[in-house]
């Protein structure tokens, strides 16, 4: 598991760009759009931690900047893993419905960011148009969902015990691999479930268990699975926007906030995943990364539930 290039040409990236190719032109408009919405949205100094509905020191914000960071690495090298680790973290201190929301821009830009950086485009769009039409479809009924109901610690209890059970069943099965196989009806559920999922809870391990199973290319696991997130949500940021009351400008300016600090981390992580990797430690940082996950979720929802 390893790249044809494991550094960045600066100036290779600006003569591209400057030609206007589609890897470089994706990769400066994901980090371009975070950076202008966090300048544009700027709530003024007196306003910075007032619509948290919460009292967040200065230390805790920077503790959320450094999770951001990590979680960005993380998400560089595997392609999932940034909302699975940041979401529980935040919304043990913020509303959760409030992390929900802001989450969902620097999740957007890392997708769209890993889509031009994978060059992953029309070629996937024509392979997979169902999986990305059923993601919409799940996350326009999620985001509806969510604008209505307070769905509490039950969902990601939920999505917590999915992902331990996938680590289990990897780990015992000394990792399953079926190469190139898909089965549309499987793939749609996960797509409309991703989207769903993703939308009420911004916890959404299903697709990337799926694709860790059945694809084995790394750039198209990353590239693909980019692609459907990015869709994904796309179409939560605009629904919440245009459709609820959901988005706010302050919500919006502490998302792009978020994500501009994220991008040190995602090159970072796609800096490591550039180098040579073989697919048995590929394997184990999955499975290792869900398995921290599933413990970190049911160490914020145990409590609230059963105690």
């Amino acid at each position: 598991m390893s790249s044809e290039q494991s550094h960045l040409d600066a100036q290779q990236f600006v003569t591209n760009l400057g030609d206007f190719q589609y890897r470089e032109v994706m990769m400066a408009v994901a980090t371009l759009a975070v950076v202008t919405g966090s300048v544009v949205f700027f709530p003024g100094l007196d306003s910075v931690t007032k619509g948290l509905q919460s009292d967040v020191s200065v230390g805790l914000l920077a503790l959320f900047v450094v999770v951001a960071v990590v979680a960005g690495a993380v998400k560089g090298m595997l392609g999932f893993g940034y909302a699975l680790i940041t979401t529980p973290i935040f919304a043990s201190v913020i509303d959760p419905t409030l992390a929900v929301v802001v989450l969902a821009i620097p999740p957007w830009m890392l997708n769209m960011f890993q889509v031009g950086e994978t060059d992953t485009g029309l070629k996937f769009v024509r392979e997979e148009w169902a999986l990305l039409v059923l993601a919409v479809v799940g996350t326009v009924v999620g985001v509806t969902f969510l604008a209505r109901y307070r769905t509490g610690p039950v969902v990601p209890f939920l999505i917590g015990l999915v992902i331990f059970g996938y680590v289990a069943f990897q780990v015992v099965q000394n990792f399953v691999t079926v190469e190139e196989a898909h089965h549309p009806i499987a793939l749609g559920v996960a797509g409309v479930l991703e989207g769903f999922l993703l939308a009420v809870a911004n916890l959404g391990p299903l697709l990337p268990a799926y694709f860790h199973t059945f694809e084995r290319d790394v750039e198209r696991y990353i590239g693909g699975l980019s692609m459907v997130l990015g869709t994904i949500f796309t179409v939560r940021i605009v629904q919440m926007a245009v459709f609820t009351d959901l988005l706010t400008t302050y919500r919006l300016w502490l998302g792009s906030v978020i994500a501009v600090v994220t991008v040190v981390g995602l090159l970072l992580g796609t800096y490591l995943r550039r180098l040579e990797v073989d697919e048995a430690t590929f394997n184990w940082f999955v499975v290792g990364l869900l398995f921290l996950i599933s413990l970190n979720i049911f160490r914020n929802t145990v409590p609230a539930l059963f105690l």
